[in-house]
């Protein structure tokens, strides 16, 4: 019988495609550069083919080395779901389950929901990824997260989403602000004003544009943040106006500023959050189990979902 590749050996190539440094590499994949250069030597040896061309300063891959390594990813990404769906089927949520969540959402929404997780569910470990939301739809992609928790709308492919709450957007000023004294703020009352929003990158500066009815922000007046906690301090310092999810206002964003917030009349005066994983998971009855855990939890309607693609 042809000898076949081992699942550590794959391993140890894709970690050695995405270091590009045996050292870095080695590290990642908890062993040492010798042994990680012998395993990936063993696979060349296993394949009948040269992968990694290695000179004493640099790793460069062949043509061929770089389609195994895609293939690699793809099988312990296949081999991962299969463990994944015997755990499934053992009990749900339980075992490890990588969550990825956008920067917006983290420390206002889990906070309150994940002590009701826990208690819940004992046996299930949780291991959390905060990054924007393109970079998570590729660790998604690639295997490396299970599930993420965004806010929506917003266009992908390859994967089924649970909405479970809607999260409408307040204006934030100034109290020494005309706004100060209406109940409610309309799309057209922030004609003119500065409109402070969050950097390019930001799926909320997305949701906040289409908010207020806007393609992009143009002149002067766009000013930009890179946090929710620049933004209010932009607006606690007299810079501008800006729109807060009622989320991170009940999670306490500006409690000790000078800042008040009103409700925003508009077409789409908010953004939804919920659940994204890939279609073919074999959790994914685990997972819409989860959106349901969640949305009981925020007890909040849900109205239907909008999609950009």
């Amino acid at each position: 019988m042809t000898p076949l590749p081992s699942l550590r050996q794959l391993q140890h190539l894709v970690a050695l495609s995405e270091q590009v440094h045996f050292g870095r590499a080695a590290e990642a994949c908890f062993i040492t550069q010798s042994s990680l250069s012998a395993s990936i030597k063993e696979l060349e040896n296993v394949l009948g083919a040269v992968l990694v061309e290695r000179t004493k300063r640099s790793v460069q891959f062949t043509a061929l080395g770089l389609q195994v390594a895609d293939r690699a990813r793809t099988i312990l990404s296949e081999t991962g779901d299969l463990v994944d769906l015997v755990q499934a089927a053992a009990a749900p949520l339980s075992g490890g389950l990588r969550l990825g969540v956008i920067p917006t959402i983290s420390p206002f929404l889990l906070p309150r929901l994940l002590p009701t997780l826990r208690q819940a569910y004992p046996d299930l470990r949780l291991y959390l990824r905060e990054e924007q939301t393109t970079r998570l739809l590729e660790q998604l992609a690639a295997g490396d997260l299970d599930v993420l928790l965004l806010a929506f709308p917003y266009p992908m492919a390859k994967t089924a989403t649970e909405v479970f709450a809607e999260d409408p957007f307040l204006v934030a000023f100034s109290r020494t602000h005309p706004f100060a004294g209406r109940e409610r703020i309309t799309t057209a009352d922030l004609a003119g004003e500065n409109l402070l929003l969050l950097e390019d990158g930001h799926c909320l500066r997305d949701h906040a544009l289409a908010a207020c009815g806007l393609a992009t922000l143009q002149g002067e007046k766009g000013f930009q943040g890179t946090s929710l906690h620049t933004l209010v301090q932009m607006v606690d310092n007299g810079l501008g106006l800006t729109l807060l999810p009622k989320m991170a206002v009940d999670g306490g964003i500006i409690r000790g500023t000078k800042i008040a917030v009103r409700p925003l009349d508009g077409p789409a005066p908010g953004r939804q959050i919920g659940l994204a994983w890939r279609k073919t998971s074999p959790r994914t009855g685990e997972l819409k189990l989860l959106g349901n855990i969640f949305r009981d939890e925020l007890a909040m309607p849900v109205r239907p979902s909008r999609r950009l693609d």
